[in-house]
């Protein structure tokens, strides 16, 4: 499986922010919730029954998906499929605040 980070585009979403980030996600169809995660934070290997998106807002996070690791920096987004194990963890001495968007099932928009 490729993990394909999708970072902030500015000439369609405007100047990236918290708010702008979290308007696109709910766009998308993303009930979304605000995290944040002290430095040292891991999240072992686990699944989801539905698909998210992870959003940071600052700090880095480290995702792994089928093997295959990227770094996600403020402003990038990637997509968890429902059902595809993953892990997660906190990459440096900075707290990472991220948004956690859950699909919403259809017709709960």
């Amino acid at each position: 499986m490729e993990v394909q980070i999708e970072a902030w585009n500015e000439a369609d979403n405007g100047p990236f922010s918290e708010d702008a980030m979290r308007r696109v996600m709910a766009e998308r169809g993303f009930a979304v919730s605000h995290y944040v995660y002290p430095p040292g934070t891991i999240f072992s290997e686990h699944t989801h029954g539905e698909d998210k998106l992870e959003g940071v807002v600052s700090g880095r996070f480290r995702m792994t998906m089928g093997g295959h690791s990227v770094v996600l920096e403020p402003g990038d987004m990637l997509a968890v499929p429902g059902g595809v194990e993953h892990r997660a963890e906190v990459v440096g001495e900075a707290e990472v605040v991220s948004l956690d968007g859950v699909r919403m099932p259809p017709g709960r928009e």
